[in-house]
């Protein structure tokens, strides 16, 4: 079968609702573009978690809808701007969306990641590269984390070092998306690892990914965490979120390292490493361990106690 995609230049203000009255006037589906992509014109739209920009679409926006071949496309259009206010029906354009087999298609985009020394992410239609090597099954998911990001790599290398050279008992995954920094700290040796996620959806895949690669690991949502861990410490504590997140955590997240023990945060762009390290700086010393394409990963590790003797 084949269809036919309806493509529409609209302003800013117009795209949502142009989005929601196509799907109501029949279209099998509907994305928004930006116009300009690809130009000097090109605009980054993206927020953190928490602080999303309150425009979801871009200045000058594509609006696509998706059609039957043999649809009316004409009147979907007209019957859309009608029903969005819209003072006539915009002009549009149509292109050809051939018959394929979507599933292949999808699963050729993702081929195995190969990440530090030894670890490699392969999805499930994949056979493991290296039998040998630290093989973490993951398919892309709902959830955030499959390795290819600069910041989860950046994670992932550094408990493939230090995990590699030391025994760590307890392992905290704050933010932890997929689970693959969990799932990669047990295979690495840690006894009791710990992920927490604001997201139900991410607890659940984390879970399900956890359970394919034979990892027992615990995931939380906050406070689930904080009524079933209480004021547990960590040797390892690893966030892998966005600088403005971590900035606000700072305490928090300092109060859950063992004495001696490290944290690890990604998610952070190099000109935002130096803010971060200041908000970390109370609690814990904070330096950039690693940058890969713009982004950083910071490391520090408190003091261990000491028992000293008194006269």
């Amino acid at each position: 079968m084949s269809w036919t995609e309806i493509v529409i230049e609209v302003a800013r203000s117009h795209a949502e609702a142009l989005s929601d009255a196509l799907m109501e006037a029949g279209a099998l589906s509907v994305s928004v573009e930006d116009a300009d992509e690809g130009t000097a014109a090109e605009q980054p739209l993206f927020g953190e978690p928490g602080m999303e920009p309150e425009e979801t679409a871009w200045e000058r926006s594509r609006v696509v809808a998706l059609s039957d071949v043999d649809a009316d496309h004409t009147a979907i259009v007209s019957n859309a701007a009608l029903a969005c206010g819209l003072p006539g029906a915009p002009a549009y354009t149509l292109r050809s969306v051939g018959d394929q087999d979507w599933v292949r298609l999808t699963q050729s985009q993702f081929a195995p990641i190969h990440i530090g020394k030894n670890i490699w992410v392969v999805p499930s239609w994949h056979d493991a590269p290296d039998a040998d090597g630290l093989i973490l099954e993951l398919d892309p998911g709902l959830a955030f984390g499959t390795g290819s990001h600069p910041t989860t790599r950046l994670c992932m290398e550094w408990l493939e070092v230090h995990l590699g050279e030391h025994e760590v008992e307890s392992v905290l995954d704050y933010g932890c998306g997929s689970g693959i920094l969990a799932m990669v700290a047990k295979k690495l040796g840690a006894t009791n690892v710990i992920g927490v996620d604001i997201d139900p959806q991410a607890i659940v895949s984390a879970g399900e990914n956890s359970a394919r690669n034979h990892c027992q690991i615990d995931y939380y949502l906050p406070e689930d965490f904080n009524n079933h861990c209480g004021l547990a410490t960590y040797n390892i504590v690893v966030a892998n979120i966005l600088s403005g997140p971590l900035r606000i955590m700072a305490s928090m997240l300092c109060a859950r390292i063992a004495a001696g023990g490290s944290l690890t945060l990604s998610g952070i762009l190099a000109e935002q490493a130096q803010d971060v390290i200041a908000a970390y700086a109370p609690w814990i010393a904070l330096a950039v361990w690693r940058e890969q394409d713009g982004w950083v990963a910071l490391s520090g590790a408190l003091p261990a106690v000491t028992v000293g003797l008194h006269k």
